[in-house]
């Protein structure tokens, strides 16, 4: 969310904003939050003046009671018995107005980056940079649940009988390596200087509000029937909830947090939940990190954030490259965004395994989270990025380790972790 004052001192450069993300829809938006503001703005300045006339009157009126003179005091106290009733009138004019306002202010989209580049969808991200080695076995790679199916790992049958299409069972060394990888991830992180966090899997409404756009929340979160909580669709959404009208010491900046969760999303307008797969699904954890920083900071802990998932699957022996998120593919609320992608080797072509992402201070400003300094209070910025997600991230995996037996090849960093070095078919 924008602050007004920025939209009411630079309204060409919002609606600049608003066609690059190809949102032409928006545009009248800025005008009338311009015109809602100055409303606000003239009702306040009423509301106070008519409040300090009423207090001098008051004090008037004292006066005139001590002097005995009752009729003057009386026809006083009838005029301030209207100016009451008028400021009663405009303070619930000032509500009514207020929220309208602030409706349309979370619907006009965060500032992007300058070198964030134009496009008007994913069609449009730029490729970045390349990492390790992409390899295309000279032999046939089958598809990813025939891998796992091949060690009696996964059963999705069953899962579609409990529960639906997009959920599954994962059983034996499969159920393992997913445990395996979520371990490594956190300790990967935490010899990195990150905190770690178990966050609650249940958010309520003002949080939701304040970490998302209403698209995304329509389209992702799951809504507990009769209770003011959602499931949470990352560990993201309840850790930025957690400093929720907090005021941070500026000398704890920047605080960097590593959180593992399940994620639950309903994936609206996904094209339909894929039966045979476990890419697009509605349940899955994820270790997941968050930064809350010092606003000249956000750029370069960005830089920090997805070399960290870069340098995770590269530990892992997975090769992956990034791709900067175009103007028309970001978010409302973020200002840059960059996605890690791993090789297929049985698709011959890359894969999103991870989001990085610098909010600015968009959800700072409406969760209202600032930072004490020496100069006042600051909104912080907030940044997230995803570490690893299995089982999209087990797809990787299992394609880039399977051998020519059809067994898979554990790197040596997860070794210890499982406590085997390979999973062969059939056992």
């Amino acid at each position: 969310m924008l602050d007004i004052r920025f939209i009411r001192e630079n309204p060409e450069k919002v609606k600049e904003n608003i066609r690059k993300k190809f949102q032409d829809a928006k545009l009248p938006l800025v005008d009338e939050v311009i015109l809602l503001d100055e409303k606000l703005r003239a009702i306040k300045t009423e509301v106070e003046q008519l409040r300090s006339k009423r207090n001098a009157a008051s004090k008037k009126i004292g006066g005139l009671m001590a002097q005995g003179k009752k009729e003057e005091a009386a026809s006083l106290k009838e005029e301030i018995g209207k100016e009451a009733s008028r400021i009663a009138e405009l303070t619930a004019e000032e509500t009514k107005i207020s929220e309208e306002l602030t409706g349309k202010l979370m619907v006009i989209p965060n500032i992007i980056d300058d070198s964030v580049p134009v496009g008007k969808d994913d069609s449009c991200n730029v490729e970045l940079e390349r990492f390790g080695e992409p390899v295309v076995p000279d032999f046939e790679i089958p598809y990813h649940t025939e891998i796992m199916e091949s060690f009696q790992g996964i059963d999705l049958d069953a899962a579609r009988r409990v529960a639906g299409n997009g959920f599954y069972y994962l059983t034996g060394k499969i159920a393992i390596l997913h445990s395996s990888v979520l371990s490594y991830a956190r300790d990967f992180m935490v010899k990195r200087g990150f905190t770690y966090c178990i966050p609650p899997f249940m958010i309520r409404s003002n949080v939701v509000s304040g970490v998302m756009s209403f698209t995304e929340m329509e389209n992702m979160m799951y809504k507990i029937e009769g209770e003011d909580l959602f499931l949470i669709g990352t560990s993201e959404h309840s850790m930025i909830g957690r400093f929720i009208d907090q005021i941070v010491p500026e000398e704890s900046l920047p605080l960097a947090l590593t959180s593992y969760s399940p994620c639950f999303r309903k994936e609206k307008g996904a094209h339909g939940i894929e039966e045979r797969g476990v890419y697009r699904i509605h349940q899955f954890e994820k270790q997941e990190m968050i930064v809350l920083c010092k606003p000249e900071d956000s750029m370069e802990w960005f830089g920090k954030l997805w070399r960290n998932t870069v340098d995770f699957f590269l530990s892992l022996e997975i090769p992956v490259r990034t791709l900067e998120c175009c103007s028309g593919d970001l978010a409302d609320l973020k200002v840059k965004s960059l996605d890690v992608e791993a090789w297929s080797p049985r698709q011959k072509k890359y894969f999103e395994v991870g989001s990085c992402s610098n909010l600015g201070d968009a959800q700072a400003r409406r969760l209202r989270i600032r930072a004490k300094g020496k100069d006042g209070n600051y909104l912080v910025h907030t940044l997230n990025n995803t570490v690893t997600a299995p089982p999209r991230m087990l797809i990787a995996f299992l394609e880039n380790h399977l051998r020519k037996d059809g067994s898979v090849t554990i790197p040596e960093v997860l070794r210890p972790y499982c406590g085997f070095d390979v999973i062969e078919p059939g056992k």
